[in-house]
């Protein structure tokens, strides 16, 4: 009788130890799957960040050698100026103590080349304004660098007149522009009215004023 129910005993271990062990098994290959789920998302996060890094790193190289070439290009891209000379003007100068006369050789150079045309169109009126301008110099004036840096500004804003642009006097207009107005005495000052915002200047026509010749007599 006690052979009888040891096995019915034995029977009734054996299913839980084999439970038991699939559930350590299941438990295993859980883990097993959680490590694995784990380093795959880690490898992929990594393998993501890595080609982020590099597609990054191209843009960048892209990016940087589109802008060297972009400065390249501009640093190349020259525009070639172009050159009206002009007859020579020959004036007699505003020297009162003695007659004297100048020789001149002026040539404009412009920015744009449709200017030339347009220059050669209003070509009487430039040249009176700039024999306007030279007959009020003396020899003194136009013997000194600065003077005939003066002259040079003097010719471009008096061109730009002459083509029609409005352009406000400055400091290279007329030398003489402190005798224009009468100092004020002391006694006779005014509060002094706040100046209006000046206009943003035009561009002018004329880059810059070559001499071709330049003889005082």
């Amino acid at each position: 009788m006690s052979t009888a129910t040891a096995a019915p005993a034995a029977d009734a271990a054996a299913p839980k130890k084999g439970k038991k062990k699939l559930f350590i098994l299941i438990g295993v290959v859980l883990l097993v799957v959680a490590l694995a789920g784990g380093g795959a998302a880690y490898y992929l996060k990594a393998k993501a960040a890595a080609a982020a890094a590099e597609a990054e790193a191209e843009d960048g190289a892209d990016d940087g050698a589109k802008g060297g070439h972009a400065k390249a290009h501009k640093k190349d891209e020259h525009v070639v100026p172009t050159f009206v000379p002009l007859d020579p003007f020959t004036v007699n100068l505003a020297d009162r103590e003695a007659e004297r006369y100048a020789q001149v050789g002026v040539t404009l150079e412009l920015a744009d080349p449709h200017v030339a045309d347009q220059i050669k169109l209003y070509m009487p009126a430039i040249r009176n304004n700039v024999l306007m301008v030279l007959a009020h110099k003396t020899s003194a004036q136009l013997l000194e660098r600065e003077g005939k840096i003066k002259l040079a500004r003097e010719i471009q804003l008096e061109t730009a007149r002459a083509l029609g642009i409005e352009v406000e006097a400055d400091a290279a207009d007329d030398g003489h522009a402190a005798d224009k107005e009468p100092a004020a005495d002391a006694a006779d000052e005014k509060p002094v009215k706040k100046k209006k915002k000046k206009k943003p200047a035009p561009e002018l026509p004329v880059t810059a004023v070559q001499f071709s010749n330049f003889i005082i007599q």
